[in-house]
């Protein structure tokens, strides 16, 4: 009736290429791994001659079965191949009959006899799920965990007598990541791998290439399954030690403590930072100190005083809870069912009594565990009515937490209502029809992953800088936002999926926000060129698509951050290993400009991201659309809530905050250099933060008679009019030689008129407003003062005569080294040039370099000689030879001198979000 889906089974590629050689193979096993390997192995073109498998349960076959089945392959269902010891004749008999040259045993919990196992060409091999000879038994994946390895794995090897003591065909291994559990270590790595790794392995035997390694001894391992009766944790060891325990027990058989005289388990336990959450005290046997229920889960302290939080409860009646509601009456208003809900219920009923078969009937008070169901009961009846339900979001937890028929239906109806899910982000538009579309902009402050109002209601109206018009309200952040969004920020660093998130797993999400980035290039591109001015085809290309590239670039990054070893002298008798390990810093502000709004958003943050750390980002108070757009993406990329918070508003006020707050571990700032050294010094004050600052440059641009003159021109005038004039690197002054100097201004005059000043959204404007009123004002200020000093104004120098802050490009020429414009930068299209005599190369390197600016540099020559002997002198972070504003995510950027230190893209940028720990190990 309601009840469709489309199941969704992971599928795993394998090279469409059939082998050469095929085997006649004998399937013997079960389980979803086990069907996939059978499928795998048939898509190579090897026959599968039959699939030996356990006995339908309650009217249900194995999934193995199921897919050979619906092949036509022959399937048997034994229920065992031996008695007393003893193979059963008819059934070795029937197996034999099949004709298998190799025995796949892909899982295998039934004991196969040797006359079985030896009978084919090739034998058999089998699958364990760790690094023989290391944990053999069944119970491998828990121990790995419970020792606390730091490496997985699982081994092929030729099948024995059941002690896993075979030679070894192949081995792969994968890190343990600190929070990992039997279910991420199996999904992310032990399960995909394990498949590859079966398929590789029969085919090496088909091509007479597998090799059959002896395991040694030393080293070797056997550990028994683990029973509920001695899996008690003892809390009186080191916090790691119990986490290790309880996450090597998840979910089976589950390690348990002594709460108020009762026995409760303890499931999803991960290491916390230095910072706990203020919560209840809860007294348990056995625990160095008393834990703590907070709103996250309930701490435990091992007898290092270090920390761990326990996301669940499990009681003695099979009841499980979220370990946070521990002292909470947990009850909640029952849901009245409608018709349709009303025969749902009666068909969980019938699944419930399909699993069930012991009992008579299925009533309200009927309890799933006390009536015998066993943890695969829970895998069968949620995947059962996972695969009737459309859409339905269930997991095993929610059995053990609704163990009752009621319990559980009233669980499910309130899941299929969506009652129970997170509340879906609500987002208050400003909308506004342009650019032929409809642009959607959040314009509250973003903090732990909600759209809402600044602390004191405050908003401030963002200009259209093409006329002046109020595009809309922005809130303007408080203190109290400050401190709102770096709490939410610390806690998902140190409590959130963020901080146990695997890197690779982190890259993944990156990846996928810069997809989401580039499916809205658009709109963000027009909401980058009404708020900001920038020409639309230059937001398109550059504001927005150099900010994906960064985020793939830094995606790309996120599992290759590592340390090194290091050779130390030996203390002996002993020996030692000193490490360094790449740590991320913590919580990072970050301060961005408003010339790219998205773009320097994207350079800083994606380094910071991909480090590991959390961030609270402040956009520039006149260009705060595109961050706040951004926000709105993140959330669909499904990054965790508080890993990123937006909080527009004034340098003043949100700026300082940031660099007063003593949580905040690392700060970076782009803008003026006045401001980055009140941001230094107010750092230093406060818990001396980490600093990076990309600050004010005056770059020196050298034109030497040699140059490509087309060349020189063209990019001459990029150097300067580059996003008019708003550019960090724009080159502030041109140093052009004696004798080519009137030829040069002539053709940059005329390059100059042909440039079209208009509206930043029409596609053939080549210059856009400036950014805002006040730096309007402040450019035609600067060319006042350029011509009262003296400098001939060759073009332009005024506000154009249109709605707008518009303002005409350019040119000064007869500029001296005293004068004001030669000094400071103006940040506009205004080209400042001087001229120098020819063959002078050292003279006019030290006028380039008498600045207290060094962001970036440049030189035009055809004279290599030259060119390099000139950028090994001219001080500045960045040199364009014959080229300029080329910038690339791979290559550092950032200044010398007053236009700060620190790096921005590259690999340098990341060390900028890292510190370096030394662990020394003597053994």
């Amino acid at each position: 009736m309601l009840w469709t889906v489309n199941r969704i089974i992971r599928k795993f590629s394998t090279s469409s290429n059939y082998y050469q050689n095929k085997l006649r193979l004998a399937l013997i096993g079960q389980s979803l791994f086990g069907q996939e390997v059978y499928t795998n192995l048939r898509k190579q073109g090897h026959k599968v001659v039959g699939v030996f498998t356990v006995p339908d349960r309650d009217g249900k076959a194995d999934p193995l079965a199921v897919v050979a089945e619906k092949d036509g392959t022959p399937v048997f269902k034994f229920p065992r191949w031996r008695v007393k010891g003893k193979p059963i004749t008819e059934v070795v008999e029937a197996y034999k009959a099949v004709g298998a040259e190799l025995n796949v045993m892909p899982f295998c919990s039934q004991f196969i006899p040797m006359n079985v196992i030896d009978h084919p060409a090739h034998g058999s091999i089998i699958y364990h799920p760790s690094i023989l000879p290391l944990h053999r038994g069944a119970s491998a994946i828990n121990w790995t965990l419970i020792q606390g390895d730091k490496k997985a794995g699982f081994s092929i090897f030729w099948a024995d007598d059941g002690l896993d003591t075979g030679p070894i065909l192949l081995q792969r291994e994968c890190s343990v990541e600190p929070n990992d559990t039997v279910d991420s270590l199996y999904n992310r790595f032990l399960f995909p791998e394990g498949i590859k790794a079966m398929v590789e392995s029969v085919q090496l035997i088909a091509d007479g290439k597998a090799t059959r390694v002896p395991q040694t001894e030393e080293g070797a391992s056997y550990e028994g399954i683990q029973k509920k009766s001695n899996s008690k944790v003892n809390l009186a060891q080191p916090a790691e030690a119990i986490h290790n325990w309880i996450r090597g027990h998840d979910k089976v058989p589950g390690a348990w403590t002594v709460i108020d005289g009762q026995t409760v388990t303890l499931y999803g336990s991960s290491m916390l930072g230095e910072s706990v959450a203020a919560g209840q005290p809860l007294e348990i046997e056995g625990a160095s100190q008393a834990g703590v229920v907070t709103k996250n889960g309930l701490v435990l302290y091992g007898s290092d005083s270090k920390a761990l939080m326990v996301k669940n409860l499990q009681f003695e009646d099979g009841k499980m809870i979220s370990a946070a509601k521990y002292f909470s009456s947990g009850d909640t208003a029952r849901v009245e069912l409608t018709d349709d809900e009303k025969k749902i219920a009666e068909e969980i009923r019938d699944i419930w009594k399909g699993i069930l078969s012991n009992v008579a009937a299925i009533e309200e008070t009927t309890d799933f565990f006390k009536s015998g169901a066993a943890s695969m009961d829970v895998v069968r009846l949620v995947e059962e009515i996972k695969q009737r339900c459309v859409g339905l979001q269930l997991q095993n937890e929610d059995v053990y937490m609704a163990t009752t028929f009621q319990d559980f239906i009233q669980m499910f109806v309130r899941r299929l209502r969506g009652e129970d899910q997170e509340e879906e982000m609500v987002i208050d538009y400003a909308t506004k029809d342009v650019n032929n579309m409809t642009v959607k902009m959040p314009w509250q402050c973003f903090i732990n992953g909600k759209f809402e109002d600044a602390e004191n209601g405050k908003t401030a109206n963002t200009i259209n800088p093409a006329d002046g018009s109020v595009i809309c309200k922005v809130a303007y952040a408080s203190v109290g936002d400050v401190d709102r969004a770096v709490a939410a920020a610390k806690e998902a660093f140190e409590v959130g999926p963020w901080g146990r998130m695997n890197p690779r797993d982190r890259g993944t999400l990156l990846y996928k926000l810069a997809d989401l980035m580039e499916e809205h290039q658009e709109e963000l591109a027009t909401i980058e060129s009404i708020d900001s001015g920038a020409v639309y085809t230059l937001a398109l290309k550059t504001h927005i698509g150099m900010s994906i590239q960064t985020f793939r670039y830094f995606a790309g990054w996120c599992d290759k951050i590592q340390g090194k070893t290091i050779p130390i002298n030996q203390a002996r008798p002993n020996r030692n290993l000193t490490f360094t390990k790449k740590e991320p810093l913590g919580v990072c502000a970050i301060v961005i400009p408003w010339n790219y709004p998205l773009m320097m958003l994207a350079w800083k943050s994606a380094a910071c991201l991909a480090a590991g750390n959390t961030l609270v980002l402040k956009p520039a108070q006149v260009t705060p659309l595109s961050a706040l757009k951004f926000a709105e993406l993140t959330v669909k990329a499904g990054i965790p809530k508080g890993v990123i918070n937006i909080v527009p508003g004034s340098g003043g006020m949100v700026g300082q905050r940031m660099s007063d707050h003593p949580d905040i571990r690392k700060l970076g700032f782009t803008g003026s250099t006045p401001i980055g050294k009140q941001i230094m010094k107010s750092c230093a004050l406060s818990n001396l933060k980490k600093v990076s600052l990309e600050l004010g440059g005056k770059s020196p641009l050298i034109i030497f008679s040699d140059c490509d003159m087309d060349k020189a021109v063209r990019m001459g005038m990029s150097s300067v009019f580059f996003n008019k004039g708003e550019n960090c690197i724009a080159a502030g002054r041109l140093f052009v030689e004696e004798s080519i100097h009137d030829e040069y201004i002539r053709r940059v005059v005329e390059e100059i008129k042909k440039m079209k000043v208009g509206d930043p959204l029409h596609r053939s404007t080549d210059h856009g407003p400036q950014n805002h009123k006040a730096h309007m004002d402040k450019l035609v200020e600067y060319c006042e003062v350029g011509v009262k000093e003296g400098a001939t104004l060759v073009y332009g120098g005024k506000q154009v005569d249109r709605p707008g802050f518009f303002m005409q490009p350019t040119l000064f020429t007869d500029v001296e080294d005293h004068m004001f414009i030669a000094k400071e930068e103006s940040f506009g299209p205004i080209m400042v040039v001087s001229k120098f005599k020819d063959g002078d190369i050292d003279g006019v390197l030290s006028r380039a370099n008498d600045t207290e600016f060094g962001l970036a540099s440049g030189v035009f020559t055809r004279d290599i000689n030259k060119a390099m002997y000139v950028s090994e002198r001219l001080d500045a972070g960045t040199v364009f030879v014959n080229t300029y504003n080329k910038t690339d995510v791979a290559s550092p950027f950032g200044g010398f001198k007053q236009s700060g230190f620190g790096k921005d893209l590259g690999e340098d940028a990341l060390n900028e979000y890292l510190r370096t720990k030394a662990v020394t190990v003597e053994y």
